[in-house]
């Protein structure tokens, strides 16, 4: 059993960190602990292929992106919002460029330089990591019980703040494990976020176009569309349109049980064009042929088959109709949504109802929820990141007033 007077931080990513960064600046003894034998994994692999660290855009239009949460993420975003985010990196020796997009990046552009700077930082503040601890609950005391390679470990805290992500991405720590400690009705079921679907289309499809890219197309479902690159999984479809679509379509799905969407596979060109060109052909040309010139892809021109079988009788000047018809608009079943292991980030958790204002959970005080354990979700692009440093600074600061009144 340790008892030493200390504020526990469970999980070392984003969330977490910011926390113990704002308390031991504080001059509070913290201890951070994490299952994993090193901080911030899933940090790290996020920022592979650039860290997204926020977003430039106007503060009211970033709100917004955080849907049916923005009323209650909105003051914690606004006591840190965006441009704090990039002043607290520069700080740390890493500065910030805004690309097209407006998404804000470090120079740098990996993650590991920022995370190394941020950790001498927790160092110098006398933050202290106890690696490779899993948490378990709490035993009838009340102190933090954790696995440890020594055998069970005990903790007496003055206070703990639980930020242990969702459960995406497992294999890097974020395995939802920390469900099973809290009460059910404290919680909203854990779902996938940014995640990619899974069709109706057969095994041998995704066999043979596994990996391949559907360039630069318009795809469309419940209402609402989004264009940019869709990859072809062994189940499903993924890509940045597709997690921007991705909560809409898991309701959509929820449901109904099944959703057709649509593939505008040249959104540059009008019907009426394709048309044109395809009536332009030799009229002995066959459908792939035709669709081969149009510089269509071999997995558009299997799915295009199936979806506008070849109309030899017609004439090519129907045919010619129908298939530039399904080329600004190929039907697509989704099924379900990928697995939650394979989602970015994690919809669900902790509900805003068995919360304070400070974070703390109304039915344990004391102990405090944030980043990807609560239940919000936002689209990628910066805004994921920014409400998990957001929430671990108001948490930090739900812990200083609980122990000003509870000293």
């Amino acid at each position: 059993m340790q008892t030493p007077h200390i504020i526990a931080v469970i999980g070392a990513g984003p969330a977490g960190l910011a926390a113990a960064e704002s308390l031991s600046a504080d001059g509070f003894d913290v201890v951070v602990y994490d299952q994993m034998p090193s901080p911030a994994r899933k940090f790290l692999m996020a920022g592979r292929s650039g860290l997204n660290l926020t977003h430039a855009e106007d503060l009211e239009k970033f709100l917004s992106r955080y849907g049916a949460s923005a009323s209650w993420l909105e003051p914690m975003i606004r006591e840190f919002p965006p441009q704090a985010l990039r002043e607290w990196a520069e700080e740390l020796g890493q500065p910030c460029f805004t690309g097209s997009s407006g998404r804000v990046f470090p120079k740098a552009m990996k993650a590991s330089p920022l995370l190394r700077a941020w950790l001498a930082r927790l160092a110098a503040q006398n933050t202290v990591f106890a690696l490779r601890h899993r948490w378990t609950g709490w035993d009838e005391t009340g102190c933090l019980r954790f696995e440890t390679p020594q055998g069970e470990k005990r903790v007496a805290a003055a206070a703990t703040v639980l930020a242990s992500g969702g459960a995406s991405w497992p294999r890097l720590g974020s395995d939802g494990g920390w469900t099973h400690f809290l009460t059910p009705e404290s919680l909203s079921p854990l779902q996938p976020a940014n995640c990619g679907f899974r069709t109706a289309l057969p095994p041998e499809f995704h066999e043979q176009f596994h990996g391949e890219v559907l360039h630069s197309v318009t795809i469309g479902g419940a209402g609402q569309s989004a264009r940019g690159d869709v990859t072809i999984t062994r189940q499903g479809i993924e890509g940045a349109p597709v997690y921007r679509l991705s909560a809409l379509w898991r309701e959509a799905l929820r449901r109904k049980g099944r959703l057709q969407i649509t593939l505008d596979f040249r959104p540059g060109l009008t019907q009426e064009i394709l048309q044109s060109r395809l009536e332009g052909f030799r009229e002995r040309e066959s459908q792939s042929g035709r669709l081969r010139r149009l510089g269509l892809s071999p997995a558009a021109r299997w799915l295009l088959r199936e979806a506008a079988p070849t109309h030899s009788g017609a004439g090519i000047l129907a045919g010619a109709g129908i298939l530039a018809q399904h080329i600004k608009s190929c039907p697509l079943d989704l099924v379900a949504p990928d697995s939650l292991a394979r989602a970015i980030s994690t919809a669900g958790g902790v509900r805003r109802e068995a919360l304070d204002d400070g974070l703390m959970l109304r039915q344990r005080p004391g102990v405090f929820a944030a980043g990807e354990m609560l239940d919000w979700e936002a689209p990628t692009g910066g805004y994921l990141l920014q409400a998990c440093f957001a929430t671990g600074r108001r948490a930090a600061q739900g812990v200083k007033k609980h122990l000003r009144q509870n000293p």
